[in-house]
């Protein structure tokens, strides 16, 4: 039985590490992709394989439609036919400002890697996994926001972007589930990554003052923990479900 795959695009640091490493405990081999330029001896890439799995580390720009079905190949070539995406790569607003403040090219750029490079690229492997069946369970996990369903004024560019990815999850769920590929969405709320860390005492004080139900920050490993029990399949009769990981934020209060 050769062993299940996982493709975390952005899973060498924040979200993406502490899924790639939820994921590489429970026995997947990993395909870790990212822009920086690392080397097989990294510290996320040695953690990560003395879990005891194969790591692939694929030096990739998802806004890079043309590198997509390259990426693809060297990760089935590597490690076999890919059982899991998890579609974790993406960045923050540009600059946090006033809709009126918004450049073309700041919009441009947030819309090209979390929206346009997500949805193409997860195109690419959803052909592979087509044309090679697997014996495992197969899932698709997409790391939305709490900002699909709820607006930032300072960054509607990145609200958009996150809501747009709700859509197409439900889409891609009804286009996949005669194949029983299982696809879902997760929303993480305030999670303490290197993206919040420009506004961490803002975000602290509204935490204090109990924005958040739970009165806590998210942490990676929160959000990990939600998408490892999706990858295994075993929630796949679901599919097309969106699961908020935002202690109780979105939750309607009066």
């Amino acid at each position: 039985m050769t062993k299940k795959v996982a493709v975390v695009t952005g899973g060498h640091r924040g979200i993406g590490f502490a899924i790639a490493t939820r994921l590489a405990k429970d026995g997947f081999d990993l395909a870790v992709t990212g822009r920086e330029d690392l080397q097989s001896d990294s510290a996320p890439l040695v953690t990560l394989r003395e879990l005891g799995g194969q790591v692939e580390y694929i030096r990739a720009d998802v806004s890079n439609l043309e590198g997509h079905q390259p990426a693809v190949e060297r990760v089935v070539g590597a490690l076999g036919p890919i059982t899991c995406l998890v579609n974790n790569a993406g960045i923050a607003s540009v600059n946090r400002a006033d809709f009126l403040e918004l450049l073309p090219e700041n919009f441009d750029r947030v819309i090209s890697i979390n929206l346009r490079g997500t949805v193409f690229f997860t195109q690419a492997v959803v052909r592979s996994m087509l044309e090679s069946p697997s014996e495992h369970a197969r899932t698709i996990v997409n790391i939305t926001s709490v900002n699909a369903i709820m607006n930032s004024l300072t960054r509607l560019d990145y609200c958009m972007t996150k809501a747009a990815l709700s859509h197409f999850n439900k889409g891609l769920a009804l286009r996949l589930a005669d194949e029983n590929i299982g696809v879902f969405e997760v929303r993480p709320g305030m999670t303490r990554t290197d993206m919040t860390s420009t506004v961490s005492s803002k975000y602290d004080q509204m935490i204090a003052d109990g924005v958040v139900p739970m009165r806590r920050w998210g942490e990676p490993a929160d959000i990990a923990d939600v998408v490892g029990s999706l990858a295994g399949g075993q929630f796949n009769f679901s599919t097309g479900s969106a699961i908020d990981a935002d202690g109780g934020l979105s939750l309607a209060r009066f």
